[in-house]
């Protein structure tokens, strides 16, 4: 088996909601006889219903799917979804999708996958143990923090969508555009960073709380054995020793009474920084309480690691059985951390009179740690409900003292439930990126949902979400987004657009070039500037990386016909319509669709429930329009030169087309029919129709605001027309409007791109030979074949067409195509330029002898 294109698809896709990677294998072996049986031995709890497709003599291509997933799961980053399909026409290829948690998982269990079927099918030995080792090591190095995925869960529960920012490290995005909040661990984008540095510094954060009134242990800070011992000795009873400014109990030592104590304790707190304090040690329980937008969210009694005893084993033993607990993990990486065998852990056995090997009666409790930090092993109990009133108050006190929105206030008492005052109890410590997975799994008591109460405080009632309008189809995408862009803005929203010209961030274009894919839209929803997107979605970001938005709130389909058939599996116009449909099924609100295009139509079936579908068209007595607003559904249609907005029983005008100048004075349709789509996905974001009529009237499809698409120049007394078309629909559609503009000849420049199948390149020429008076064919990008191939075949396609040889020209350089095109015209004629790639293209062919025309076209573009 080989792997011929692999792809990553980490949003919705054709085949799943849920990220997936998508596989194209093409396999040559043959049946493999006794394979499932060796595949069922070594993985035998591979599911059911998947061991039962593998009959004994099954291909190996027809395992790999159910051996990836299996594999991801037995690394603990198992998947979601997964199928394989047959590739149409090539029955030794195969497409396997397997859904994923984790894509560098995903990627590793696939090469992995490929290297076990190998080798049973050889019958040769595979180290499974080896392969699961290293994919669990990757699963570990990518896994989102426990403390992190709370939070991230708890959003995601609310429908607030998450990004991470980068594969290694817990920094997430949490909500879009201008309403996104930044996460990393319990750190937040409104975490204040003097707070930080303050928690971070004890001996301050001790004294701004001994300020407040708040209960707090005396003490000082030192940096020699000396000055410790002279500190302890002044405070007159049990000390604590710890580093000033480490965390997760490093370095701590508790319950000093003697000078040697203190001393050992010091030169074990120096290990972890160069200053160190030296404190009253308050006895007691050790508790964590959780302040999360000046509330108490959850507080849990912790206890230090311990084992007890069952009159056989040594302590060493014990450890080590509970560490073979499943919920025990190294790090942060499960709900408990692994207990360490160290010198601490030697240290406090001793002062109680134990050491490793010492075996404990049964029911015998040892303790491995003098504090209860669940990151060297500790458990914990949750407490919440005991707090009374004074130590709530005073925790809430103590985290708006320090300046922390999140904060984890460290109490010693003897009995929570109990006033601290009242029993000498006090705050030992105050955290900023508290750990929250002692409240959200304690060991015993309930579960609290700390993640759910950051969320709360961060975003209250709202899902983090901005006004997302999403476009796709055929034709016609860019002026369709362009237009809604141009409406918001002119409301006073700041936006974000995606283009097959580039990004623009409220007008300004930020990039050039096709950004139509996953990451142009995830650049625009990670743009703390943006309050609207609006999302121009092309059938290849969809099919290469899936979609960067799992919902929107308004889907347009402009329309679906014949382009890009024969690429990444898309072999007809129904599975490129099923390949448009994601971006439909993706919406919460309304979904627009063309009431003229059948395959529009059908995609009403498939949308979620409650999603409104609000039609357009350019018939007025459209049979679907018609029955929709019968039934008391919204839709756009013309009627004579008005565009109106029905709604059930009310019919609004919204404008006349001329007055929009993307009409080119009403010879536009295809650019009425974009208007009207854009109109309707700005009713369905709750615009008004006076200001959706005020942006349509104000947008210029000029080679400024909307290159490549109708733009018109004047050469010479002869009408230029520059468009980006370059399929059938296109240039059909523009050869009507541009016979509408004059009486005279319309002399046509066109191309298509190389990688069109023949046949389609054959059908483009012959829809030219219908559409122009005269024909100039030139070649523009031929992506993979030989020059002259493509233009060949338009010529075919033209000739076909019943177009006269003395009327077809084949010109291959784009710049003499352009002239040749001009010196076929006269004034009062037309010449369309199409499948153009740049303005540029026009203003290098007048340059050599209309310099100053190609420098008045430049200056109009900037």
């Amino acid at each position: 088996m080989r792997i011929k294109e692999k792809r990553l698809l980490r949003g919705p896709n054709l085949y799943a909601a849920t990220p997936c990677l998508m596989a194209l294998v093409e396999h040559r072996s043959p049946k493999a006889h006794g394979f499932a049986a060796r595949l069922l031995e070594l993985l035998p709890a591979l599911p059911k219903e998947a061991a039962a497709r593998l009959a004994d003599d099954v291909l190996l291509v027809d395992a790999l799917e159910p051996v990836v997933m299996e594999l991801q799961r037995l690394a603990g980053a198992a998947g979601e979804h997964s199928a394989t399909f047959d590739v149409s026409g090539q029955p030794q290829r195969r497409r396997v999708v397997c859904g994923y948690a984790i894509e560098q998982v995903a990627e590793q269990a696939l090469e992995s996958a490929l290297a076990l079927l190998d080798a049973l099918a050889q019958g040769q030995a595979y180290d499974l143990e080896a392969a699961l080792a290293a994919l669990r090591e990757t699963a570990e190095d990518y896994a989102i923090g426990t403390s992190t995925g709370a939070v991230v869960n708890a959003a995601r529960r609310r429908g607030i969508p998450a990004l991470r920012l980068t594969d290694e490290a817990n920094l997430f995005q949490l909500g879009w555009g201008s309403r996104q909040k930044r996460l990393q661990a319990t750190i937040t984008g409104a975490t204040n960073s003097i707070a930080v540095g303050i928690a971070s510094d004890k001996q301050l954060t001790k004294a701004l709380l001994d300020q407040a009134g708040v209960p707090v242990p005396g003490g000082d800070v030192v940096t020699s054995v000396e000055a410790a011992q002279r500190v302890a000795r002044r405070i007159g009873r049990a000390v604590a020793v710890k580093p000033l400014d480490a965390n997760q109990g490093k370095g701590v030592t508790v319950d000093c009474r003697t000078p040697d104590d203190v001393e050992r304790a010091f030169d074990f707190a120096r290990r972890h920084g160069r200053r160190v304090i030296v404190e009253e040690y308050l006895r007691g329980r050790d508790y964590r309480v959780l302040v999360t937008g000046g509330k108490i969210a959850a507080a849990s009694w912790r206890r230090p690691p311990n084992v007890t005893g069952d009159g056989v084993s040594t302590i060493r033993q014990l450890v080590e059985i509970e560490n073979r607990n499943p919920a025990r993990g190294d790090g942060h990486t499960n709900i408990l951390t692994k207990i360490p065998l160290d010198a601490l852990a030697e240290e406090t056995l001793s002062k109680q009179g134990y050491d490793l090997d010492t075996v404990l009666s049964a029911g015998i409790t040892a303790d491995l740690r003098g504090n209860a930090n669940l990151s060297t092993g500790g458990t914990a109990e949750d407490v919440t409900d005991l707090l009374p009133k004074e130590t709530r108050d005073i925790c809430i006190r103590a985290a708006r003292t320090i300046g922390l929105d999140v904060a984890g206030i460290d109490v010693i008492c003897e009995d929570i439930a109990r006033p601290l005052r009242a029993q000498r109890g006090g705050i030992i410590e105050v955290n900023a990126a508290p750990g929250i997975r002692m409240h959200q799994y304690p060991s015993r008591g309930t579960p609290r949902d700390a993640g759910d109460a950051i969320v709360e405080a961060l975003f209250g009632a709202c899902n983090g979400r901005i006004p997302t309008v999403a476009v796709t189809g055929t034709n016609g995408k860019t002026t369709t987004s362009l237009l809604i862009d141009h409406t918001v803005r002119m409301a006073g929203l700041r936006t974000g657009v995606t283009t097959t010209g580039g990004v623009y961030f409220n007008g300004q274009l930020a990039w050039e070039g096709d950004c139509t894919g996953y990451h142009s839209a995830r650049s625009v929803l990670a743009s703390p500037e943006v309050d609207f997107a609006v999302l121009e979605t092309a059938r290849g970001g969809i099919l290469k990386r899936g979609l960067a938005y799992d919902k929107c709130d308004v889907a347009v389909v402009l329309n679906v016909s014949a382009d890009h058939l024969g690429l990444d599996g898309v072999d007809t116009i129904e599975q490129l319509a099923r390949v448009k449909a994601v971006v439909a099924q993706r919406a919460t609100r309304a979904v627009v669709l063309n009431a003229e295009d059948n395959y529009c139509v059908e995609m009403a079936d498939s949308l979620a429930d409650g999603v409104e579908v609000i039609y357009f068209a350019l018939d007025a007595e459209d049979p679907v329009l018609l029955r929709h607003v019968e039934h008391g559904g919204r839709a756009l249609y013309l009627q004579d030169s008005t565009i109106v907005l029905a709604n059930g029983l009310r019919h609004e005008a919204l404008l006349d087309v001329r007055e929009m100048p993307v009409s080119l004075g009403g010879r536009a349709r295809y650019n009425i029919a974009n208007a009207m789509a854009a109109a309707a996905a700005l009713t369905a974001s709750g615009f008004g129709n006076a200001e959706i009529a005020d942006g349509l009237r104000g947008f210029v499809s000029d080679s400024k605001h909307n290159p490549l698409r109708s733009n018109l120049f004047d050469v010479d007394g002869v009408t230029v027309v520059v468009d980006y078309a370059h399929n059938c629909a296109a240039y059909a559609a523009l050869a009507d409007m541009a016979r509408s503009m004059t009486p005279g000849r319309l002399v046509g420049v066109v191309a298509a791109p190389g990688d069109r199948r023949d046949a389609d390149l054959i059908d483009i020429g012959r829809t030219c030979a219908a559409g122009f008076d005269e024909l100039v064919v030139y070649e523009s990008e031929n992506r993979g074949r030989a020059d002259g191939e493509t233009a060949t075949l338009l010529a075919r396609g033209a000739k076909l067409g019943k177009i006269g040889n003395e009327s077809l020209q084949v010109e291959l350089d784009v710049h003499r195509a352009i002239r040749l095109g001009l010196s076929m015209c006269r004034p009062g004629d037309v010449m369309v330029f199409g499948c153009g790639s740049s303005i540029s293209e026009l203003t290098e062919a007048l340059r050599p002898t209309r310099p100053d025309l190609a420098r008045r076209i430049e200056a109009a573009a900037i």
